[in-house]
């Protein structure tokens, strides 16, 4: 395919929506898989909801996962002559006609249509009017809309996803193209502004669907050729409504702050709706943009869970050089008085990060799960302790640990070192070496889980943990 031209056209009325994104990705995906383009454009005639905070979020969702954009972003409020030029030349060629009905004239006749068991669409009161009509109106004061004239028949389009989709015009009203204060109604705006922009295939949610005839009568009417279709499976929550906040968070730059990396979020999206041929879930997005193809697309709606996002995320993490997911992790620790107050060491921290790598599902993680490494003094969870350590005897047994591993040379005080004494020990006085593995690691973490016991000692350093475990025992022999 030649000259691929597609569009992702959020509404600045809200922060960038995962459901947003996984359009915008499909598009992308699509534009960059045929070396094609893709345009941003901003649709933002809602004045009264639109605002700045929303479209900055927008953009930086884009460009935080990485679907930067070749052209735009273009603005709705900026084209207002453009669509009043179009909406004037259906007018002079009888495709479109003033209508000065009032909202209440319309609700009024809206309820009769249903008393009636009638489809509730408008009526054409105003499309027959004389010149006389129009003037008295407008000296009352109206100011009139703009409908287009819906044509008889079907409208028949072929959808590249859902293949032939037919609608009877008969059930479909004449809407309105222009408002009265001049602004364009979405079908209109998004009819001018993708034929005008050279759009070729428009991918959008099956919840546009709807829109598809109506914006096709709109390109009939200018005679424009219009674009392919292709409405992609919306997202849903795990219980299979339409993806909200009650389902947890959906704005994308929310996931960012979460820690989570972009191309895990990237690769999970893809997934949503889309079926590669290679049996595999962990891709990249070099390797997404080889294999995408709309034919492959199902009318399934997407499922999105939380879990198996953080699984993808796992392993993107797992993928990472230790050195990037210390520059990663690095902000979601600013502003932490405990580790800044240790006089940051580059390298003491990579050590960290390696070691912390393999148990992180999220960057914001290495707060929860690498505090012990910063903190100057641990302070002991009570219960934590009484299940770890249930033999009175066992400060004995930490004093002898603690007697050995002072002994040991700075140089030499490395994990090989530190578990061959505990062994030797746990052996000379018969007892499991796990007795004596939990209450140390205790001790020195305050957890009762995580990273191989020696080497996250060794890491500590010696210095440290000859202290931690001097402040440990006194603290056993308070109980």
């Amino acid at each position: 395919m030649d000259n691929i031209r597609v569009r992702i056209a959020p509404s600045p009325t809200g922060y960038l929506h995962v459901g947003t994104a996984h359009t915008a990705l499909f598009n992308w995906l699509f534009a960059k898989h045929n070396n094609g383009k893709f345009i941003l454009r901003i649709e933002d005639t809602d004045i009264q909801r639109s605002s700045k905070e929303y479209e900055e979020n927008i953009l930086e969702g884009l460009t935080w996962l990485g679907l930067y954009w070749d052209e735009g972003p273009y603005y709705q409020t900026q084209r207002l002559d453009l669509y009043r030029k179009y909406a004037e030349e259906l007018l002079k060629i009888g495709a479109a006609y003033y209508c000065y009905c009032t909202p209440e004239e319309l609700e009024q006749r809206r309820q009769e249509a249903l008393a009636q068991k009638r489809p509730p669409k408008y009526d054409r009161k105003c499309l027959y009017l004389s010149d006389e009509e129009r003037a008295k109106y407008e000296r009352w004061g109206r100011k009139p809309v703009i409908r287009l004239l819906v044509p008889e028949g079907k409208t028949i389009f072929n959808d590249i996803i859902r293949g032939e989709i037919e609608f009877d015009n008969e059930d479909i009203g004449d809407f309105v193209i222009m408002k009265s204060e001049g602004i364009p109604t979405y079908n209109f705006a998004v009819v001018v502004d993708d034929y005008t922009m050279g759009i070729t295939h428009v991918i959008r949610g099956e919840d546009h669907i709807s829109n598809t005839p109506k914006q096709l009568f709109i390109y009939n009417a200018l005679n424009w050729t219009p674009p392919e279709f292709a409405h992609l499976p919306l997202l849903l929550g795990p219980d299979r409504s339409k993806l909200s906040k009650r389902h947890g968070v959906t704005s994308v730059t929310e996931y960012k702050k979460m820690g989570y990396l972009p191309e895990a979020l990237v690769n999970y999206l893809a997934l949503l709706g889309w079926t590669p041929e290679e049996n595999k879930e962990i891709y990249t997005i070099e390797e997404l943009i080889e294999l995408f193809d709309l034919r492959r697309v199902t009318k399934n709606p997407g499922i999105f869970d939380i879990t198996k996002l953080e699984w993808i995320n796992t392993q993107h993490i797992r993928r990472l050089s230790v050195e990037k997911l210390a520059e990663l992790t690095l902000p979601f620790l600013e502003g932490v008085e405990w580790f800044y107050k240790n006089n940051f060491d580059k390298n003491y921290y990579l050590k960290v990060v390696s070691i912390l790598q393999e148990r992180l599902k999220t960057l914001s993680q290495i707060r929860e799960y690498g505090d012990y490494f910063f903190l100057d003094k641990l302070n002991y969870d009570l219960e934590t302790v009484k299940k770890v350590c249930k033999s009175p005897d066992i400060h004995i047994y930490l004093e002898k640990i603690k007697e050995e591993w002072s002994k040991i040379p700075d140089s030499e005080f490395n994990a090989q070192n530190l578990e061959n004494i505990l062994r030797n020990l746990a052996e000379t006085h018969q007892i499991p070496t796990k007795n004596l593995v939990h209450p140390i690691r205790v001790a020195l973490t305050n957890k009762t889980v995580g990273p191989g016991l020696y080497e996250l000692t060794e890491i500590l350093g010696k210095e440290r943990v000859i202290k931690r475990l001097e402040e440990f025992i006194e603290f056993l022999k308070k109980l």
